[in-house]
Formats: structure tokens, C-alpha cells, sequence
């Protein structure tokens, strides 16, 4: 069976020891964590994990009856085909030479990017949107040379109705 990636939202109680116990969940049963993210919500004491995974269906729903049993989970869902906005964020450390500093920052013009830090021989970028976004941005500034990148994954939110 083919296993696809999913972006799993949950809400949890903003305890110490919550996230180990969710991430041991993963790990113990031989699940792959691609990204993962944490924050709390605007609902104090509450945080929302966002984790990415690659698995075929019966293993997502498994794995969702699996934290659903934890004690400091409240609600978790599967955003992977409703209606959600996905983003990711990047911070890119690319080369810049004088001769590639113009048509880097009409490529960060395209893509509606934002040069955070110059240096006599760097830029660095900040990139927020799908993952698509930030793959076609590194594909442009790869051969220009990337020194350095950290990206958040994804994070989600499910739509909310009309």
C-alpha cells in the first residue's frame, strides 16, 4: 500500500512531558516523524503539535486512536485531504557574489521573499508558503550556492466554514 504524507494537528494540554510522550508514541512504534511543530494556542494552557508523517491509511488511523488514547491529548486531527491552510517557513543562507547578488534578489522579488541579513558575500532569506513554494525557490537558488537552510515543516489550520 503507498504510503503518503500526512499532517497531523492536535490539540494538548501544555503540560511538561506531553510532547515527549506524543513523539515516543512515534518512535516507539517505528513511525517517521518528518516536521514537527509546537506552539501554544490562544487558549491558555493549551498547545497545538503539528506533526508530519509518511503512511499508508490504516497506520494514520491507527496512529490517531493510538494519541487520541493519550491522557493530555484533547482533539487530534488529520488535515491531509479537508480544507486547510498549510505553511512552512525558511530562513536560506545563499552565496552572494557580486556577480549572482542581482539575480538573487529578483528571484526573492518573485517569490515574495525577504532578505533578512546581508554580508559582503551572503543573504539570507526568509520564505513562508506550501511546500511547493520553498522546493521551486531552492531549485532556483541551489546552484547559486546554499550554504545554510533551517525550515520550520509544516504547520496547519483546518478552514473554518463560510
Amino acid at each position: 500500500m503507498k504510503e503518503d504524507k500526512h499532517v497531523i494537528t492536535m490539540l494538548v494540554d501544555n503540560e511538561p512531558g506531553v510532547l515527549s510522550r506524543v513523539v515516543g508514541l512515534f518512535g516507539g512504534r517505528g513511525f517517521n516523524i518528518e516536521s514537527l511543530s509546537v506552539a501554544e494556542t490562544v487558549t491558555k494552557g493549551v498547545s497545538r503539535i503539528t506533526i508530519v508523517t509518511k503512511a499508508n491509511p490504516p497506520v494514520v488511523e491507527q496512529i490517531e486512536k493510538q494519541l487520541n488514547k493519550l491522557i493530555n491529548v484533547i482533539k487530534v486531527r488529520d488535515l491531509t485531504n479537508v480544507d486547510a491552510v498549510q505553511r512552512e517557513m525558511a530562513l536560506i543562507c545563499v552565496k552572494a557574489s557580486p556577480d549572482n547578488r542581482a539575480e538573487i534578489l529578483r528571484i526573492v522579488d518573485i517569490f515574495r521573499c525577504k532578505v533578512v541579513d546581508v554580508g559582503l558575500e551572503h543573504f539570507i532569506i526568509e520564505v513562508t508558503g506550501d511546500e511547493g513554494k520553498l522546493t521551486a525557490l531552492l531549485s532556483l537558488l541551489h546552484p547559486m550556492g546554499i550554504k545554510k537552510i533551517a525550515r520550520t515543516g509544516a504547520i496547519a489550520l483546518m478552514r473554518e466554514p463560510k
